[in-house]
Parts: structure tokens; sequence; C-alpha cells
């Protein structure tokens, strides 16, 4: 028997109008945990006020709509964080997240539609297990900004830099010549041999195409190394 868990703990300093719309989330959670319908559901949202109104407007069928919209289940609308707010400044607030099961998505979209002002804004993640079994382990990252959300685990980076070791020339060739005295020197289109940071990176179409320069050594193609991780 083992317990696993999906966890987090990070904090974030928003408005003091964000906050207030983040608690606002918190207790249409609580609204909708009731089962609420009719007019006892249209008065609950009602009771949220206008500016939750604004970042989450009724849907035609149900005023809660937009709010479900955040939740990868609207069936189980739970943010599965513990949130809490600090009392130090009345502009500014820092709110915390913290979880054993932690709701990724749901917080995300938390953060994109209510923290405007603390965009861009990223958090990290953790799986995590009681006892020490084979691929038990991982993590991730989530990315915030005015354009959208972007998740990235652990398991992405290790399958993408396994495939970029496996697959030469993944990320482009460079052009090389050895000197005597100075070692290697890399092609730059524009201005000549010179160190590998301004060296221009070809596509294997493009290396084999390419009429490389005169040079007094041989230059030859190199594939460029995978990324580190």
């Amino acid at each position: 028997m083992a317990n696993n868990y999906l966890q987090a703990a990070f904090a974030v300093t928003v408005t003091a109008a964000e906050a207030r719309l983040i608690a606002a989330v918190e207790n249409a959670v609580e609204a909708l945990d009731q089962g609420l319908e009719g007019e006892d559901r249209q008065a609950a949202f009602d009771a949220l006020g206008p500016a939750f109104a604004e970042a989450f407007p009724p849907g035609e069928d149900d005023p809660f709509a937009a709010v479900l919209a955040i939740f990868p289940d609207a069936n189980f609308p739970y943010l599965d964080a513990t949130i809490s707010f600090d009392e130090e400044d009345d502009d500014r607030k820092t709110v915390s997240f913290t979880g054993d099961q932690f709701g990724i998505e749901q917080i995300a979209n938390l953060l994109f539609a209510c923290a405007k002002s603390a965009l861009p804004l990223g958090f990290e993640y953790a799986y995590t297990c009681d006892r020490l079994r084979h691929d038990e382990f991982g993590g991730g990252a989530v990315v915030i900004t005015e354009t959208g959300i972007r998740y990235r685990s652990t398991s992405d980076i290790v399958r993408e830099a396994l495939a970029a070791r496996s697959d030469e020339g993944a990320n482009g060739y460079v052009l090389a010549t050895r000197d005597a005295e100075h070692g290697l020197s890399f092609w730059n289109t524009e201005e000549g041999f010179g160190r590998l940071a301004t060296a221009t990176v070809f596509s294997e179409r493009e290396a084999a195409e390419y009429d490389k320069p005169i040079a007094d050594d041989e230059p030859e193609w190199l594939a460029c190394p995978a990324d580190n991780l």
C-alpha cells in the first residue's frame, strides 16, 4: 500500500480587488456544492457581486457557467487547494496556494481569470509517493501569460531530451574549421568564421545544399548538441 501526492506550495501578489475576486470564486464553489437550483442558484450568483459577474459572466442556462469552465470536470467543481490571504497591505495582497492533492488546472485557470496584474507568472508542482517505487516521482510547471496557459511536465522534458539525443542533427548543424593555433572556428554567413555563439545554424537540407567557404582546413558539418536538461 502506498500513498501518492500531487503537491504544490506557492504565493502570488495581486491587487486587493483581485484577491477579493479569488475569494469570491471560493464562495462560488461553496454555493455550487450545495446543489442550488432555480432562483436560489441565481440569488447565490448575484450575492457574489458585480466584479464576479464581470469576470465570470452568467450563461443563458446557468449563471455559474463561466466559473464552471475553469474546472477540468464541471460536475466536480472543487479547487483542490488551500488558499490563504495576507492582511498586511490595503492595496496589494499575497495569496498563498498549497495542497497535497493539488488542482493544477483549475488553479491555473483561476489565476488566468483573476490575477491579471500578476501576469506573467508560473508555479511548480511535484508528484511524490511515500514509498520509493519506480516511476512514482515527477513534477512539472505551469506558465501563465496574458495570452494563455502552458503546461510542462518533467516526463515531457525527459522524453524530448532522449528523442533529441537519439536523432543526430535534430537541433541543426554548424560549419566548422580547425586552426592549428586557435582550434575550432564556426561559420557565420555574414561575419565569416568565429565563435560558436555567433555561428549560423543550418537545417539538414540547408547544409546539404550550401556551398562551403574556402579555408586552409576543409570545413566540416557538426551536429548541434541536444539541449541540456
